[in-house]
């Protein structure tokens, strides 16, 4: 599963299985801790993870959205900045 980005120790992933073509979403790692995290809305679809976290993930992900989607559509991978 390529990594999009890494930042203050949570990893985020994407990938492609038939099976979970939709919603678009992440994979957004931190720790012991995994959560699917829809594109369009930073709602999770399945796993936990701590509030900050996600926070983070989310501030990141609406940072991101459009390029994300574009990744999503095109199935082209590439890294997108860290959240500063």
């Amino acid at each position: 599963m390529p990594v999009i980005s890494r930042f203050y120790g949570i990893v985020i992933r994407m990938y492609f299985i038939q099976a979970e073509h939709n919603p678009p979403h992440i994979h957004a790692i931190y720790g012991d801790d995994v959560a699917e995290i829809a594109i369009q809305d930073g709602k999770i679809l399945d796993g936990h993870l701590p509030p900050k976290a996600l926070a983070m993930v989310r501030e990141w992900t609406d940072l991101n959205r459009d390029d994300l989607m574009a990744i999503w559509n095109s199935q082209e991978f590439r890294s997108l900045k860290p959240l500063e």
